[in-house]
């Protein structure tokens, strides 16, 4: 064996959603803030994203996030979420994987019953208070960055559907949430497909006819995903989430910063008091647990602080190289699986 790069990964998932984690050999990557570090990822050199997430090393059904050294000195670690698309500002599940991952592999120390870590993300600080037993982290609550409502029922034409209504929200980055009931589809995993063929023409719909503007963050000034909704079978407070990501497929779990962005979608509407818990369920039936800590203000703008809970575990440990005399040394995609829009990325 004669590779010419190495990188060892932890294979880590949040209720069902893959969040692998990169533990070595990514020494740093330019930029004074980690925001700054996910734009140079994004605009000057994304070679560690398409190393880590292309075929063969990896696949279009996960994310890779970034371990780095914090930027500020309130953090105890940092770090990028990649995914098949770019690099994100914020991911709920992946979170929850970094915290994990830091403290079952002894990157951080593990306290009993709870330990905090503070996590620098391209959005904001992130709190993660881990619950542990016998060396194991069996939840993870994060206190999210604030979210805010943008629009409460936004009128929205799409083509093949007529008139729906949307509620647009941001909770580290922008969605668009949406009835299921009112497009026909149910938040079940039969769906599944239906939900991803429903979400491509509502995304598009929504980013020609609504305008978002993030008070601080210019860069996340689009919708990126859609959520669709419906209330759950266990009564009142209970709901399912299926949100769809890029390139095409379903979040496995309930979404970690849209179940922030539909917290604040949910106190707005009077829907949900602060302090008041709230379960949210995913197609197969993975949990998040819930709540608005507090109320608060991106600069005029009325926000909540949400509190987002779920499980992650280890799956695998992988040492990730490439040969030199490999013809893919990025790795590569197909619009079988990728899209159409990916298949210029490999």
């Amino acid at each position: 064996m004669r590779w010419t790069k190495m990188v060892t990964v932890v294979g880590a998932h949040a209720e069902g959603e893959v969040g692998r984690v990169i533990v070595g050999g990514v020494l740093d990557v330019p930029g004074a803030t980690i925001l700054d570090k996910m734009r140079y990822l994004n605009e000057q050199d994304d070679a560690i994203r398409r190393f880590t997430l292309f075929e063969p090393r990896g696949s279009s059904q996960m994310s890779v996030n970034l371990l780095l050294s914090p930027t500020r000195p309130d953090a105890h670690a940092a770090f990028i979420p990649m995914q098949p698309d770019g690099c994100h500002t914020m991911s709920g599940s992946n979170a929850m994987c970094v915290a994990m991952v830091l403290l079952e592999t002894g990157h951080l120390p593990m306290h009993e019953p709870t330990t905090t870590v503070v996590l620098d993300t391209p959005a904001g600080l992130v709190t993660a208070v881990a619950h542990c037993r016998d060396g194991r982290c069996e939840k993870v609550a994060l206190e999210m960055v604030p979210s805010f409502v943008e629009h409460l029922d936004h009128p929205l034409e799409v083509g093949g559907i007529g008139y729906i209504t949307v509620d647009v929200a941001y909770g580290g980055v922008y969605f668009a949430f949406v009835d299921a009931a009112s497009v026909g589809v149910r938040v079940r995993r039969e769906y599944a497909r239906e939900m991803v063929a429903l979400a491509g023409r509502i995304k598009d719909a929504a980013n020609r006819q609504i305008t978002v503007a993030h008070p601080e963050i210019a860069s996340s000034n689009c919708i990126e995903y859609v959520l669709f909704t419906e209330p759950g079978d266990d009564g009142a407070h209970t709901y399912r989430h299926g949100n769809v990501i890029f390139p095409g497929r379903i979040d496995r779990s309930p979404c970690g910063t849209g179940t922030g962005a539909r917290l604040a979608v949910l106190h707005a509407k009077g829907e949900l008091d602060t302090a008041q818990e709230a379960t949210f369920l995913s197609t197969i039936d993975s949990r998040f647990d819930g709540c608005v800590l507090k109320t608060t203000k991106v600069k005029d703008r009325a926000a909540v602080i949400p509190r987002v809970s779920g499980r992650a575990w280890i799956y695998g440990l992988y040492q990730l190289g490439v040969d030199p005399s490999d013809p893919y040394p990025l790795g590569y995609t197909l619009a079988d699986t990728w899209g159409p829009e990916s298949v210029n990325n490999g």
